[in-house]
C-alpha cells in the first residue's frame, strides 16, 4: 500500500499545486508517512517539502509555505499507507468468514487496525497490539478507540474470538484506562452463548471504567453462507430480554434492530446521549424520524403534477421508513412506494441495505418494472467513491436493465436530499 490521493479539495493549496488523483504522496520533509496520522502530524508546520511521484512516473519535489496546521487538501485512497494490520482472531460470528468465494479481495481483507479505529471509528479486539503499537497510541493520545468486547468473560471470550490474547481483555481496558484514552465498546450478541448472565457481567464490568463512553449492543449476523457452529440471530423474546438487561446500565445502547425485533418503538433521542454508535446502528432510526420532522416544514401541501418515486432498502431500514412514507403520501399529487429489498444473496437473516446487491435489487424491482420511473437509493449500497454495488453490478445496469432514473441520497441517516428533491418538483 502507498499514499495514493484519491481526490483533491476544491479551492485547496493541493488544487494550486496541480496535484491529481492517482499521484503518490512518498515523503514529506523526507519522511515516509506510514498512515494518515503520521501525514497530519507532517504537514502541521508551516513550511514542509513534498516529495510527489505523479501518476505518470515522473518525481517531483514541492516546497510549501502556509499557515501552522492549514490542510493542504489531499484525500487519499486509505487512512493507512503501509500495510493493514491484519486480525488474528478466528471469531465464531465473523461476517468475512460467512461470504461466498468469488466477490472482489477487498471484501476477504479481516483488518484489526488501532489506527483505522482511531482514524474511522472501526471495531478492534486489542488482541494484535504490539510494545511499539502500545507506545504510540499513549504518546499520541490516539482516541477514542472502539473495541470490540462481546464478554468480559477471558475463557468465554478465548472460546468466542479462538485466540488465547482475547482472555487479556480486562487487562487491555484497564491499559486504556490508566493512560486516559476514551473508548467505545461493542457487543456482539449470540443467543445461548454471551447473553443472559454473560450480558449481565460483561455490563457491569464495563461499567466499571471511567474511559468507556458508550457500550454498543447489536445482534449477531447470519448469512446462508454460514458454516458450523450454528448461529441463530435473537428472536423477539430474546430480543426483549436483551433489552430489559441493557436497560440497567445507562452506557448500554443496543441497536434499532433489538428494538425493532422486540416490537419496541425507538427511544427518544435524549436517550442516546450524543448517538456515539451511530455507524453501528445505534440510534440512525431516531435520527432519521426525527431529521424528518425538521425538513417536513418545507414541503408543499400539494404538487402541481403527479410525482411517482420508488424507494427502494432493506427491510430494516423500510421498517423505519414505513411512518415517514405515509405521511408523504398526503401530498396531493405525490406517490411514493416503498419496496423492502429481499437478500437473495446472503439469506433472509441480513436486513441491512448495507448488503444488499445490484442482483438482489433487480430481482426485486423487475416484476414491477412497468410501474417504477424513477428510484431513490440509499448511498450505503454503493462502494465508497464509485457506483458498484458489492457484486459489481453498478448504477448504470440498474438504470438500462429497468429503464428507469435513479437518484442517489448520499446521507443514510437524513432525509434532507429526499424533501429537497420533491420540493424541486413542486
Amino acid at each position: 500500500m502507498k499514499a495514493i490521493v484519491n481526490s483533491i479539495i476544491p479551492n485547496s493549496i493541493a488544487k494550486e499545486l496541480n496535484i491529481y488523483p492517482g499521484d503518490e504522496i512518498v515523503s514529506i520533509d523526507a519522511v515516509k508517512p506510514l498512515d494518515l496520522i503520521d501525514y497530519r502530524y507532517l504537514i502541521s508546520s508551516e513550511s514542509l517539502s513534498l516529495h510527489i511521484k505523479r501518476i505518470s512516473g515522473e518525481e517531483e519535489i514541492i516546497d510549501i509555505e502556509k499557515d501552522q496546521d492549514e490542510d493542504i487538501g489531499i484525500i487519499f485512497e486509505s487512512a493507512v499507507f503501509d500495510a493493514v494490520k491484519p486480525c488474528r482472531n478466528k471469531c465464531i460470528f465473523c461476517f468475512v468468514d460467512q461470504q461466498p468465494q468469488g466477490l472482489r479481495d477487498s471484501l476477504y481483507v479481516k483488518d484489526d487496525d488501532y489506527r483505522l479505529s482511531y482514524l474511522q471509528g472501526t471495531y478492534i479486539t486489542l488482541t494484535n497490539l504490539t510494545s511499539h503499537d502500545k507506545k504510540r497510541i499513549e504518546a499520541l493520545g490516539l482516541g477514542p478507540l472502539y473495541v470490540s468486547v462481546h464478554t468480559t468473560n477471558p475463557e468465554l471470550r478465548h472460546k468466542m474470538l479462538k485466540n488465547p490474547r482475547a482472555k487479556a481483555i480486562m487487562e487491555d481496558l484497564q491499559w486504556l484506562n490508566k493512560i486516559g484514552i476514551p473508548v467505545h465498546t461493542q457487543i456482539v450478541i449470540c443467543p445461548g452463548i454471551n447473553d443472559r448472565v454473560e450480558l449481565e457481567k460483561t455490563l457491569k464490568d464495563l461499567s466499571g471504567f471511567k474511559n468507556i463512553l458508550s457500550i454498543a449492543v447489536v445482534p449477531v449476523g447470519v448469512t446462508k453462507y454460514r458454516q458450523e457452529p450454528p448461529l441463530i440471530p435473537p428472536n423477539k423474546e430474546q430480543a426483549k430480554g436483551i433489552i430489559a438487561i441493557t436497560d440497567k446500565y445507562s452506557l448500554a445502547f443496543p441497536s434499532d434492530e433489538l428494538y425493532i425485533t422486540a416490537g419496541y418503538e425507538l427511544p427518544k433521542k435524549s436517550f442516546y446521549k450524543g448517538f456515539a454508535q451511530l455507524d453501528d446502528g445505534v440510534g440512525a432510526g431516531r435520527v432519521l424520524l426525527d431529521d424528518y420532522k425538521k425538513y417536513k416544514k418545507q414541503l408543499p401541501k400539494s404538487l402541481n403534477k403527479p410525482l411517482n418515486l420508488t424507494i427502494a432498502a432493506g427491510r430494516l431500514a423500510c421498517q423505519l421508513m414505513r411512518p415517514i412514507i405515509e405521511d408523504l403520501n398526503k401530498i396531493n399529487n405525490l406517490n411514493i412506494e416503498l419496496v423492502p429489498v429481499n437478500s437473495s444473496f446472503w439469506g433472509e437473516n441480513v436486513t441491512v441495505s448495507g448488503l444488499i446487491t445490484g442482483q438482489d435489487l433487480l430481482d426485486t424491482l423487475l416484476p414491477r418494472k412497468d410501474s417504477i420511473k424513477t428510484l431513490l437509493l440509499p448511498s450505503v449500497m454503493l462502494r465508497k467513491y464509485t457506483d458498484q454495488f458489492l457484486d459489481n453490478l453498478t448504477i448504470t445496469d440498474i438504470e438500462q436493465k429497468l429503464d428507469i432514473n435513479v437518484i442517489i441520497v448520499q446521507n443514510y441517516y437524513s432525509t434532507k436530499e429526499m424533501v429537497d428533491f420533491i420540493c424541486s418538483q413542486k
